[in-house]
């Protein structure tokens, strides 16, 4: 509309003002062109503005997690699905043996643009994030977001303690024993964990064939001397149990990893003040693909020695992910420090539903069949929901009769689990994640019903 009335004013100037120049002409245009431009680039602002900020509504929840808290998601949904492709992933071995916690990708995609980060192609070229930060490849605004959602959350003391970020907790672990390795000492440091233990946890210490540390095994049956670092993983994966220290803290070291401490998994206790808390974005947002993690550390020296180790390690993490964790971490905070009269869409919320409808439904069919039992939880006050609550792991241990290979049985069905030896424990339990997708979990709930 603009640039038809500018033509019309140009063609009328022409037949009033046959004196005026060719170049007055053109400037005329072109200064009515770029008003046009303007105004273009202000109502798709407004338009773009209006379809980020618009709030969610109880019925956009509940076509996110269906009637019945997920079995009707979006990707189930899917028009170009057809009969073929669910006779496929019916037939299909469903992948449960790891963690990878696509379950909350509805939520995210419900998020849209809120999520939605862009890097220009100049930005964030340099090493560094903050020469003058003990982290000195700390993004600014990944460290804020952290802060701010450990205060709303009230899961981690972090007043006066150092933020370090690392490419995943993987990392941090690793890091953190070397922080913590005597370099005194005669022999490598025993690295222990009470079983079962995360089944990474071995494979972890004795990767690099290190000089300053060892796998030892379970803190349970631990008979070493006082030169010990235990790894501490409460919630605990595997089977979800909340963990303290069990060789005390008088002795040894102690490395705490508090991946699981969010609302969707369990009670928030208040907030857990330990001398290295390890955390992830992965089982945090669900982002594992984002590979970070961060440590909250109490001890400068101990902070130092982690920033070193992932210094030789990596010259620092991703700018690129830090940024993208900000974003993703800032939606959640926001939901709940802003939070929106006419949307009912709160990621804690979201996710904490969610498992709460798996595990009810792996219950009733685990009760049904009577092949397997599954650990018991009692409800405890969450400070978050400010309710009594259940425990809800992001993995099942299950737990077969005594003397059955129970990762074998669950292949029968064509569902991959991951063997009780690999945590020190016996062959007759499993791991089986409770974060894959809605038609996986679907299916998976649907075979071990049906298993005669």
């Amino acid at each position: 509309m603009v640039i038809k009335m500018a033509r019309k004013q140009q063609f009328n100037s022409h037949q009033t003002k046959k004196g005026c120049s060719i170049q007055i002409n053109g400037q005329r245009r072109n200064i009515l062109l770029a008003l046009n431009a303007v105004l273009l680039a202000i109502l798709v602002g407004v338009v773009l503005k209006k379809e980020v900020t618009s709030p969610l509504s109880s019925s956009t929840l509940e076509k996110i997690i269906g009637s019945e808290g997920g079995r009707e998601g979006m990707e189930e949904k899917d028009p170009n699905t057809t009969d073929a492709d669910l006779r496929l992933a019916h037939d299909s071995v469903i992948n449960l043996d790891h963690g990878d916690p696509t379950m909350f990708e509805p939520f995210w995609k419900v998020m849209g643009a809120r999520a939605t980060v862009v890097i220009h192609g100049w930005e964030k070229m340099s090493y560094f994030s903050d020469p003058t930060n003990l982290c000195w490849f700390l993004e600014p605004e990944f460290a804020n977001q952290v802060l701010r959602l450990h205060q709303i959350v009230n899961n981690a003391a972090t007043d006066g303690r150092h933020i370090i970020v690392g490419v995943g907790s993987t990392q941090l672990v690793h890091a953190a024993l070397y922080a913590l390795a005597s370099t005194e000492a005669h022999h490598p440091v025993s690295v222990v964990s009470a079983a079962p233990y995360y089944s990474m946890y071995s494979g972890i210490a004795d990767f690099f064939k290190s000089g300053l540390f060892h796998w030892a095994g379970d803190a349970t049956t631990f008979k070493g001397d006082d030169n010990f670092i235990e790894l501490v993983c409460s919630p605990n994966n595997p089977d979800g149990a909340t963990r303290d220290a069990v060789l005390g803290t008088h002795a040894g070291k102690r490395i705490h990893d508090m991946a699981y401490y969010w609302p969707q998994y369990s009670p928030m206790r208040g907030p857990a003040d330990h001398d290295v808390m390890l955390f992830t974005v992965s089982k945090a947002t669900g982002h594992a693909g984002t590979r970070i993690g961060w440590a909250v550390v109490k001890n400068k020296e101990v902070a130092q020695k982690m920033v070193k180790f992932i210094e030789m390690n990596s010259i620092g993490v991703s700018k690129d992910s830090q940024i993208r964790a900000a974003r993703i971490l800032k939606v959640i905070s926001d939901g709940y420090e802003f939070p929106d009269p006419e949307s009912t869409v709160r990621f804690f919320h979201f996710g904490r539903h969610l498992l709460a409808n798996r595990w009810q439904r792996l219950r009733q069919a685990v009760e049904a069949s009577g092949w397997f039992s599954l650990p018991q939880f009692s409800p405890e006050f969450c400070e978050f929901f400010k309710e009594h609550a259940e425990t809800y792991p992001g993995f099942a241990w299950v737990r077969c009769e005594e003397g059955q290979d129970c990762e074998a049985f669950f292949k029968t069905m064509k569902v991959l689990s991951r063997s009780g030896k690999h945590f020190g424990a016996g062959s007759n339990y499993v791991r089986i994640s409770m974060l894959d997708r809605d038609t996986n979990f679907d299916t998976f709930i649907k075979r071990i019903s049906s298993k005669d």
